[in-house]
């Protein structure tokens, strides 16, 4: 009976082992590598004087590789020729940079790496790696340091170059759409506070460009920019802010081109809006022409009766510039443009949004005998339409009710359009949601500076409008039957009282029209009343 008990207890032993033996398991290891490699040494050293050397090596404590060279490298001041950094694609204990350049007598070279050199396993980056050499006898030391902030937008661009130039008689404004600065650091992608380091005494000018083609100069159709107007003398304690915005581009036509058998389109760069095209080629007494811009677009478009040609030969003038172009468009075989009208609202009539419709030919005649707008309960609405020549748009001005149903009907020659069509029937069938189904925000604007007329805007989370209020003196700002959600809210300091917000001008010296952000989220849901203030700072 023992022998029975001890036999059991041993064949339970056996099979428990063999079964701890075959669990299958994933080896927890040890924690995360969370340390960024560490510089041990460099050939030549760093900050070695009477550099003369092409070849520099960086040794560091573990395997390295290379990660996003281009964006993250910065020299200053800027090569010609960038450094070869080797071994690209691959891990390796060192770094090899190969000079490609012929470098400055008695300058002061600092190489930011920025986050290009990471660790081989969980690629952590050594994100405050300089190397510094001068070809003098001695290393520059000076600072500069600042802030980069979009001029009007919420959020600042990464990867934006701040610049020092060397004011000298070699200097002019047009120097920094010429050639690269004498120093240069980059914001990155992580923050917008730049420093500028191993500066020489003396008189500089500074900016900050968003630099789209990373050239290390200014390019207007593509580039932010932003600058300080007063010169700056090294050394200097201040700290500095550059507001980065886009300039109007230079005034310029493209080519133009038959966009359709009875439209040809002028593309503008710049203030071209006022633009006078006219045909050279004389046209049959029989073809009538309308010149109208096109909505939301810098575009121009020719409108003409079509007629059998071959080309036209047309002048593109800008009055105020004195400027003249000449273009030649020739025919193709593209169809005509006809009319089509579209509401700017479907399915939901929003409080507070005016409705519209767009039409696509240039509108010339509007029969409001023609249309009608009546209730889900076949009840007549009192409203008005108007038509608008130059957005090319008929508008309704009516209060809308909630939880009603709307229908706008347009019997057939209600538009009629500049080639004397006519729309066919048309019924648009609109709906309002219950007041409960919305919010209410109300805005008070604290602060001893503020200098009206403002514009107060709210806008959703991309930054794209969504209402906004013009105050000529202090008010309550009220923004009812919002839609549910995230919303941000921005004010502009109207300046020159135009109702719109300006940019600047580097070379005429202006400065962007100041924006304050109200500096969180305001959310709002259905049915919520809600009070925020917006305290602006000096």
């Amino acid at each position: 009976m023992l022998r029975r008990i001890i036999a059991c207890f041993f064949l339970l032993f056996m099979a428990f082992a063999f079964y701890q033996c075959a669990r299958k398991g994933t080896p927890t290891g040890g924690p995360k590598d969370e340390t960024p490699p560490e510089l041990l040494r460099a050939e030549p050293e760093n900050m070695t004087i009477n550099f003369d050397a092409k070849k520099i090596r960086l040794y560091f404590d573990e395997l390295v590789k290379l990660k996003d060279v281009q964006e993250q490298l910065i020299i200053s001041p800027p090569l010609k020729y960038p450094p070869v950094l080797s071994p690209q694609g691959g891990a390796n204990k060192f770094i090899d940079i190969t000079i490609k350049d012929t470098l400055l007598e008695n300058t002061t070279y600092t190489l930011n790496f920025g986050q290009a050199i990471v660790d081989n396993n969980e690629e952590n980056p050594n994100p405050f790696l300089t190397y510094v050499f001068s070809t003098g006898s001695y290393i520059d030391s000076l600072e500069l340091a600042g802030v980069v902030k979009d001029a009007f937008n919420k959020d600042t661009d990464d990867f934006v170059s701040v610049m020092l130039y060397k004011i000298d008689s070699a200097y002019t404004d047009s120097t920094l759409y010429k050639k690269p600065p004498n120093y240069i650091t980059n914001t990155l992608d992580s923050t917008i506070i730049f420093r500028l380091k191993n500066l020489k005494e003396g008189r500089y000018a500074l900016f900050a460009i968003k630099d789209a083609s990373k050239d290390n100069i200014f390019d207007q159709k593509t580039d932010k920019i932003g600058f300080i107007k007063d010169t700056i003398d090294l050394p200097t304690d201040s700290i500095y802010r550059l507001d980065l915005f886009k300039e109007i581009q230079d005034y310029g036509v493209a080519v133009p081109s038959m966009a359709a058998k009875n439209k040809i389109s002028f593309g503008y760069y710049g203030e071209g809006s006022d633009a006078v095209i006219t045909p050279l080629t004389e046209l049959p007494d029989t073809v009538r022409t309308k010149v109208l811009k096109e909505r939301d677009k810098d575009t121009l478009n020719f409108w003409f009766t079509p007629f059998e040609m071959d080309s036209i030969i047309f002048t593109v003038k800008n009055e105020g510039l004195k400027i003249i172009d000449t273009f030649t468009v020739k025919s193709r075989k593209v169809e005509m443009d006809s009319l089509l009208l579209s509401p700017n609202q479907k399915g939901n009539l929003n409080f507070g949004e005016q409705l519209s419709i767009y039409v696509n030919t240039p509108i010339t005649a509007l029969d409001s005998a023609k249309i009608s707008m009546i209730t889900k309960d076949s009840i007549p609405v009192l409203y008005d339409v108007t038509l608008d020549p130059i957005k090319n748009k008929v508008d309704f001005d009516f209060l809308p009710q909630p939880n009603e149903n709307y229908k706008i009907e347009l019997l057939p020659g209600a538009v009629q359009d500049f080639f004397e069509n006519t729309n066919d029937t048309i019924i648009y069938s609109l709906g309002t949601k219950s007041l409960a189904d919305y919010g209410n925000l109300q805005l008070n604007l604290a602060g001893n500076s503020i200098s009206y007329p403002i514009i107060v805007q709210l806008t959703n989370e991309k930054g794209e409008l969504q209402r906004e209020v013009y105050a000529t003196s202090p008010q309550i700002f009220e923004f009812n039957n919002l839609n549910p959600g995230n919303y941000l809210v921005r004010v502009i300091f109207d300046e020159n009282e135009n109702r719109k917000w300006d940019t600047g001008s580097y070379l005429k010296r202006i400065q962007p029209e100041k924006v304050s952000y109200y500096p969180g989220v305001i959310e709002m849901r259905a049915n919520w009343e809600k009070i925020e203030t917006f305290n602006l700072l000096d």
